[in-house]
């Protein structure tokens, strides 16, 4: 059985449980408190990080994106980058943006901010970074109209990674209840196509000790 190493609001892990529940994957979870430096967990990953997977023979596997690709290449029955190139192109890029803009702006500034620096210990939240937080976010809904306005999906015609990397992030910041729902419709419309896969019903679970997530966060209607 292979494992993966995780952490409950993490948008990357919850990326690539989105990928394994797609590809019809089973996997074992187990959260992994980064922040303890465990010998055996810097022996499968030096960097520290998750999500890690372990594959069945002990081959660990580090980094969302690696993962992802890794997962596409051993199931490629159940696409998520897509054939052509163009259009693979236009996956990674949208994959991108959400794992590196957006997270960098909003997740950061939010999730890591109210959650993870706790954890951490690095003391109270900085209610600068999370103005900043909430600033950036309108940027990169007002982004996601403009893409669900004139495509099916994110990155094209065919729900795919980059659906499921928006959907990771989102669904960590709309835990906190950050997301200005009532002004955005469309990105609420793809959330909720989203939120309807099978493959998702895992991180609608999902709950974090001390911390409530709103009532609509596990309706599929909202």
């Amino acid at each position: 059985m292979r494992t993966l190493y995780h952490l409950w609001l993490s948008p990357f892990c919850r990326k690539v449980r989105i990928v394994l529940n797609e590809k019809k994957l089973d996997f074992e979870m187990r959260v992994e408190n980064v922040w303890e430096r465990r010998d055996a967990f810097l022996v499968l990953n030096p960097a520290g990080d998750v999500p890690v997977l372990v594959e069945a023979d002990n081959t660990a596997i580090s980094g969302s994106d690696v993962i992802c690709e890794f997962l596409e290449d051993i199931q490629p029955e159940t696409p998520l980058i897509g054939s052509h190139p163009i259009v693979r192109a236009e996956v990674r890029r949208v994959v991108s943006w959400f794992d590196r803009k957006f997270n960098r702006e909003v997740t950061e500034n939010l999730v890591g901010e109210k959650v993870m620096k706790k954890f951490l210990g690095l003391g109270q939240p900085d209610a600068q970074v999370i103005r900043t937080g909430f600033a950036n976010l309108p940027i990169h809904l007002d982004y996601m109209t403009y893409l669900v306005e004139r495509r099916k999906w994110l990155a094209g015609d065919h729900f795919s990674l980059a659906d499921i990397a928006a959907a990771a992030h989102i669904s960590a910041v709309d835990y906190l209840d950050d997301i200005p729902w009532e002004d955005y419709s469309e990105v609420k419309d793809w959330y909720s196509r989203i939120k309807s896969r099978p493959s998702f019903r895992s991180i609608l679970d999902d709950r974090i000790p001390g911390i409530r997530p709103p009532k609509h966060y596990s309706d599929l209607d909202f």
